[in-house]
Order: structure tokens, then C-alpha cells, then sequence
């Protein structure tokens, strides 16, 4: 079994081979589950890819090609920092 201490601004370090086992990084997000019995799941808050796909589709927008998109930031830079 696994043991963390809690600190007094209320952090905790996680168990090296728990954050292996989880595959968790630096910057991850984490939930916590409370049960009903008063114990708390610890859940790695992952996407996929998958998830993610169309979010960004807007039917009324027209798609932008590659090229366009980079003409289109060039400008952008070149008026934000000019």
C-alpha cells in the first residue's frame, strides 16, 4: 500500500510507482471521486483524440487550406508586433 502526507496548504505527493502505474505527467489533470462510504477514487481525466475530433467545424465557416491558414498568422504576427 501506497502512503502519502498531506501538507499544510493541502497538497500531497503521489507515489511515484501510483503516477507510473496511472502513466500520469507533470500538468495532468486528476479527479477526485468521493464514494459513498467515504473514500476517494483517484481517476487520470484523459482525451482522446477521438474526443476531440470536429470540435473545431463550424457549418456555416468555410474550410481553410494549410497554406491560407499560414498567410493568415503571418499577417496576424506581423501586425501585433509591428
Amino acid at each position: 500500500m501506497q502512503q502519502a502526507t498531506l501538507t499544510s496548504k493541502g497538497q500531497i505527493t503521489i507515489p511515484k510507482s501510483v503516477r507510473d502505474s496511472l502513466a500520469l505527467h507533470a500538468g495532468d489533470k486528476i479527479e477526485f471521486i468521493l464514494t459513498h462510504d467515504n473514500q476517494v477514487l483517484l481517476k487520470p481525466v484523459t482525451k482522446k483524440v477521438d474526443d476531440l475530433f470536429g470540435c473545431l467545424f463550424k457549418a456555416d465557416r468555410p474550410a481553410v487550406d494549410i497554406a491560407e491558414m499560414d498567410e493568415l498568422l503571418k499577417q496576424k504576427i506581423r501586425t501585433d508586433f509591428s
